[in-house]
């Protein structure tokens, strides 16, 4: 269990979490991406970016 990094929160991560997994906050509903394993450090996911085909 660790903590959403914008609303403290507690976010359970997977029982074998893996680096670059997201997971979704249960209380502010932001995506969020494990940046560390030991300890479980989350950080705000990257946002999708249009390609417009470049």
């Amino acid at each position: 269990m660790t903590k959403c990094p914008l609303c403290e929160a507690a976010v359970e991560a997977s029982e074998d979490p893996v680096e670059g997994e997201l997971l979704e906050c249960p209380e502010c509903g932001s995506e969020l991406e494990i940046l560390d394993l030991d300890p479980v450090v989350l950080g705000e996911a990257p946002q999708a970016e249009e390609d417009w085909g470049e």
